[in-house]
């Protein structure tokens, strides 16, 4: 019988190298690669090489068997289903805890009976329902996952270089004293969620998987949203509403043209504005649905309203000719210095997902109640990167 499993597992690792190198040369694409960098992609490109070579040998094996009349209709079954299987396991241990092919589902985590890393399938419509609930997933550049490295370093630009000057053919150029560079440290930290399902109910559902990966990706959509917008950056994502030197400063705020106590046409424009061109094409709107239900009513000099309603589906409202997102989450309280709204390039935003992401059943927990207990994990950061992309919307 052909080895089909293997070649299943080949073709999983060579999408994670493919994945694993188009993350390295992204991070650099604007950079020389540093010596041990360059040393990490010839490796991983070597591995590459020697893994499809493999795969190809492989491949060329089956179809010399099939041709030869030695592979069953069972084997092709099984090359084809494999991970049919693995997910059908995934189903039953959702159901009941106890997965039919345990060792299919144990991927680093053999010494832990109660967790189990979810198929990528599974991950995978996980993930796209959260970026469907976010509009921040939807809109931030969302790096690859981590692989081999716990956390991820990135170049920022402190101070712009400063001697750029006119001078004659052989006068000697101005050496530059303020170019400064620091550095975002990205460490996708643990993200937790417990959900309580009627055993009835699982008992009877079609499909199981579908139940639990909305209940999971409700709770985590509430949870990073919260971060997105107003994490502290300590063991979580560092929010756009959070001032701080590794984020957005208070140099950013803008609060000339607003009142104590009330968003106004001008600051508006003046936070519009304080934005530099380069950055205006992509840049659109937060706030609190509070804040919405007051910007509705502004009008500018000639009594116009700056709001504009939408008329197509599936197209956002308009402020001063930018897209408008709102957010529960977002600042609402209309108090002398503090944030409202916040305008910007939302892909200088970045998130950094690690690619574990691991269930727990709980079948006995609440059995009292005829319940079964899921808890979730995902490992997660996210913090913008280029402050003068963005504009926080102050009161004065």
């Amino acid at each position: 019988m052909p080895n089909t499993k293997n070649l299943i597992e080949l073709k999983q690792e060579r999408a994670n190298l493919t994945t694993s190198i188009r993350a390295l040369m992204d991070e650099f694409s604007d950079a020389v690669l540093p010596a041990e960098k360059e040393t990490e992609l010839a490796k991983m490109e070597a591995d590459f090489d020697s893994l499809n070579g493999k795969i190809i040998r492989e491949e060329a094996q089956l179809e010399r068997e099939r041709a030869a009349g030695e592979v069953g209709s069972d084997d092709v079954k099984d090359a084809k289903d494999t991970k049919d299987d693995v997910m059908d396991s995934f189903k039953n241990y959702l159901s009941s805890g106890k997965p039919e092919v345990y060792n299919a589902l144990q991927q680093g985590n053999p010494s832990q009976a109660g967790y189990l890393v979810a198929p990528e399938k599974f991950v995978m419509d996980l993930i796209k329902d959260l970026d469907n609930s976010l509009f921040m997933r939807q809109k931030a550049k969302v790096l690859p996952a981590l692989r081999g490295a716990k956390s991820l370093g990135y170049p920022r630009r402190v101070a712009r270089m400063n001697s750029a000057a006119w001078g004659s053919e052989i006068a000697a150029p101005t050496p530059d004293t303020t170019l400064e560079f620091g550095k975002r440290e990205f460490i996708p930290h643990p993200a937790t969620s417990e959900i309580l399902i009627s055993k009835t109910l699982i008992r009877n559902a079609p499909e199981v998987d579908a139940i639990v990966r909305a209940e999971i990706a409700y709770e985590n959509s509430e949870l990073l949203e919260i971060a997105y917008m107003t994490g502290d950056g300590a063991n979580k994502p560092l929010g756009i509403f959070t001032a701080s030197n590794d984020g957005i400063s208070t140099a950013r705020d803008v609060s000339t043209g607003n009142t104590a106590t009330d968003i106004k046409v001008d600051g508006l424009l003046e936070a519009k504005y304080s934005i530099k061109n380069q950055y205006q094409a992509n840049c659109e709107w937060i706030f609190h649905r509070d804040a919405v239900k007051r910007l509705m009513k502004l009008k500018n000099s000639d009594g116009q309203y700056i709001w504009q309603q939408s008329i197509v589906a599936n197209q956002p409202d308009m402020l001063l000719g930018k897209p408008i997102n709102m957010s529960e989450y977002a600042p609402n309280t209309f108090t002398t210095g503090l944030y409202v709204g916040i305008y910007g390039d939302l892909k200088y935003y970045w998130i950094c997902d690690s690619l574990a992401f691991e269930i727990q059943v709980l079948t006995e927990l609440y059995a009292r109640t005829n319940q079964i207990d899921y808890i979730s994990r995902l490992e997660t950061d996210g913090m913008p990167v280029l402050e003068e992309a963005f504009a926080r919307v102050t009161l004065g």
